[in-house]
């Protein structure tokens, strides 16, 4: 899984699957689509708009949680005052542990 940024066009997206063809994209909203394969696999989520989006909860932080084991993980996405571009890891909080 992979979540990327572009901040030429405000666009991030989250990467399930390596794409293959005869995905097609299906427009959910102004804000979202969804990349689908014909079996109904999910490859990927794009979010348009994604300053807004990524940032309306949890203070503008990606937040990993294993339910099951009661872990989490933060990553700071950006900067309040600065655009979505920057991606960096919240110190003494190692992703993924």
């Amino acid at each position: 899984m992979k979540l990327t940024y572009d901040p030429r066009y405000n666009v991030a997206y989250l990467r399930l699957h390596e794409k293959v063809a005869g995905v097609e994209t299906i427009r959910v909203s102004e804000e979202l689509n969804v990349d689908v394969a014909p079996d109904g696999t999910v490859y990927g989520i794009e979010l348009l708009n994604a300053n807004e989006q990524l940032r309306a909860e949890d203070g503008g932080k990606l937040v990993v949680v294993n339910e099951a084991g009661g872990q989490r993980s933060e990553m700071e996405l950006a900067d309040k005052d600065f655009p979505l571009a920057v991606v960096r890891e919240k110190p003494g909080k190692p992703y993924g542990k």
